[in-house]
């Protein structure tokens, strides 16, 4: 078995990767999405691709892994299962109460989205558990029956079970599942529990029922795929990409659909890490423009930000995940006018069906269009010549808005840019600025179909001045699946609090939870078959000052647990603090909340094969020339256009120029300086 293949399914274009281990090769094919059954595109992609190299068979194939959407698409669509949710009693309607926030500050309309679990399948268990695990009222077994046969009878499919102050005891939880499985055989049952054993009632309770309810549609579709894919020929066990960067087998995933929220570009970050650090840039930003969405992230000494939770649709979703923000912005944008006579751009998508109008099926201007228009874009073809472009369909849908804004079409396409990178910028500004970071000090790292389009002029937009454009960017997050490992993430939540003189006891504390987690870890990697030479432990805390409400997560030494390692990881919280917020309080106590601990079994990962430098002129890579409208040139100008895959390392191209190649195009800016290294990555020096 010598080939591995990653495949990403997006918005408008399904990505496959493959690397012959024999010849170190990669290749890459794309194909349109299939949003009603995204299998038929993935099946059809790996199809091609096999074909591409030779008439190779899937039986091949020893390593096979995915990133999906159909987690967060269904949620998004609210076309999840019928739900229902045991809860203790008196909490039956936390879910809609949530937390006294407003959704949009200055927007008094502004509605909460809708509860996932209509409040007649909400149903309360007659139990209580006290915080600190002391039990106050154990579950009565014949109410929780009755209540499983009124969710039955109501036709249920999915049942999320959250009780209160489960996190410390879960025997309750695992009650009522057992009860659940005998009443609703067929039912998808999550317990908060296993989902996420944290405190904060809400977020747990929001977590669950997301997981309960997108659990039925993520479980058939993978167990749809991997029927699809064995019947093909698929011997090795398929794998599927975590919201952490890591990835885990299909049937593990079924279990937690919520920690797949992010699986798609959360390995788009994690091959940029890596490519980024292997050509000898630590701190990146990463920018992935697909159809319908740009995902931003950032990353320092190489290593990935990761968060503990985000919001899909306004609901709280907890899980470990990657830190990464995503706007509405991506090559399918519609642009419109909103009431005020003002261009926007987004959040509406074309989407794969019927896609920008230059695809021949749409008729609303897009981002694409825009840069067809512009002649930025190939006006005549896409993806090495297979996607035929039209390109006076794409004038006349930017017609449609430049007409009302009385502007010519070219100035109209323009807009639509200037428009789109304004709100990438932003995107970006909220995982840096805001965050104390200034993106001046980052490598700008776009990949997606997209990306490299946009990146020079949002390089200026941010002041970043160099822009490292990886050898395959349009399939970054497929070939990103090549480049990482299987991981899982375990965590529990207990306070304890570390003052000058609780050092000791604060060690004891945290040294007997990490015990614990520990052997949960390596349980998992004793089920997943890692060799103990390939296995790796990652140990964090979350922390506050006593009487704050939130947590700041710190790094905890992988070293024995004592007072001087305590007292280590409390001055990385002061410094983190005061990076944070300006100031450390230095004598107040510090509780240690949240411990977790993330398991890793490292895989035999994609080697990023080096080529010695040549000669700089690139001339023998000019395709042809094309007239692009460049505002920045007064207007069209010739512009030599680069096939990327005549590129060797050692090339150097001056602005303006396009470069072209099968999955992607990029363009340089006046005064921009492209050099291929030895990776075959453009590194960009950005004219400020």
């Amino acid at each position: 078995m010598t080939l591995r293949i990653g495949v990403d399914t997006g918005g408008t274009f399904t990505d496959v990767c493959a690397l012959d281990e024999r010849t170190g090769r990669f290749h890459i094919r794309k194909v349109p999405s299939t949003p009603d059954d995204p299998g038929r595109a993935i099946v059809e992609g790996v199809t091609r691709i096999l074909d591409d190299i030779g008439g190779r068979s899937l039986e091949e194939v020893g390593y096979f892994a995915h990133g999906t959407t159909v987690g967060t698409n269904t949620l998004l669509t609210e076309s999840g299962a019928r739900t229902g949710l045991l809860t203790t009693a008196g909490f039956r309607d936390l879910l809609e109460l949530g937390r006294g926030r407003r959704p949009s500050l200055y927007d008094l309309q502004a509605d909460k989205p809708a509860a996932l679990v209509r409040r007649n399948h909400r149903l309360e268990v007659a139990e209580r558990v006290r915080h600190d695990g002391r039990v106050e009222r154990p579950v009565d077994p014949d109410q929780v029956r009755v209540l499983a046969r009124r969710l039955a009878a109501e036709g249920v499919e999915a049942v999320a079970v959250c009780l209160l102050y489960s996190f410390v005891h879960p025997e309750h939880e695992q009650q009522v599942a057992k009860i659940l499985a005998e009443e609703l055989p067929d039912a998808y049952v999550s317990l908060s529990s296993d989902v996420l054993p944290e405190f904060r009632e809400f977020e747990r309770l929001s977590t669950v029922v997301v997981n309960a309810y997108v659990g039925p549609a993520v479980a058939r579709y993978l167990a749809r795929l991997r029927t699809r894919l064995s019947e093909l020929g698929l011997t090795a066990v398929p794998h599927v990409t975590q919201s952490n960067g890591g990835i885990i087998p299909f049937e593990a995933a079924e279990r937690t659909p919520s920690r797949m929220v992010l699986s798609g570009p959360s390995t788009g970050v994690v091959g940029a890490a890596e490519i980024a650090r292997a050509a000898g840039f630590g701190d990146i930003i990463t920018f992935d423009v697909g159809g319908t969405s740009s995902d931003v992230s950032l990353v320092r000494d190489g290593v990935p930000k990761v968060t503990s939770g985000t919001e899909i649709g306004g609901r709280p979703v907890r899980a470990p995940m990657l830190d990464i923000h995503t706007v509405g912005a991506g090559g399918g944008s519609i642009a419109w006018i909103d009431p005020g006579g003002a261009l926007k751009v987004g959040p509406r998508s074309a989407g794969a069906d019927p896609g920008p109008a230059c695809y021949g099926r749409g008729d609303e201007p897009t981002v694409t269009d825009a840069n067809v228009v512009l002649r930025i874009l190939n006006p005549e073809h896409l993806l090495g010549g297979s996607m035929p472009i039209d390109a006076e369909a794409a004038r006349r849908a930017v017609a449609s808005v430049a007409g009302p804004l009385g502007l010519d079409v070219l100035d109209a396409a323009q807009g639509i840019v200037r428009v789109v990178t304004a709100n990438m910028a932003r995107a970006i500004r909220v995982i840096s600025v805001q965050r104390g970071y200034d993106p001046r000090d980052y490598v700008l790292v776009p990949f997606g179909g997209a990306g490299p389009l946009h990146a020079a002029r949002l390089a200026r937009e941010l002041g970043m001045r160099t822009i490292l454009v990886p050898e395959t960017p349009g399939t970054q997050c497929a070939a990103g699946l090549l480049m990482t490992d299987i991981r899982a993430d375990f965590l529990r939540s207990r306070t304890v609090d570390i003052t000058d003189g609780t050092a000791d006891r604060a060690a004891t504390a945290i040294a007997e939870v990490y015990s614990e987690l520990a052997d949960a870890a390596r349980e998992w990697l004793d089920a997943e078959n890692v060799p103990e030479d390939r296995r790796r432990l990652e140990r964090s805390v979350e922390m506050r000052y006593s009487g704050q409400n939130y947590e700041i997560p710190v790094e905890v030494p992988d070293a024995d647990l004592t007072v001087d390692t305590v007292v280590q990881v409390r001055k990385r919280f002061a410094a983190e603090h005061e990076r944070l917020y300006g100031y450390a309080a230095h004598e107040d106590a510090v509780q240690a909340i949240t411990f977790r601990m993330r398991a890793i079994g490292e895989v035999a990962r994609a080697e990023l094969v080096r080529s010695p430098r040549g000669e700089p002129d690139a001339g023998a890579a000019v395709a042809t020339t094309r007239e692009v409208y460049l505002p920045e040139c007064g207007g069209f100008t010739d512009c030599p256009v680069y096939d990327r895959a005549l590129l060797r390392p050692g090339h150097r191209i001056e602005g303006p120029a396009v470069v072209e190649q099968v999955d992607a195009t990029t363009l340089l800016l006046p005064g921009d300086v492209a050099t291929v290294d030895e990776l075959r990555n453009l590194v960009v020096e950005v004219d400020q």
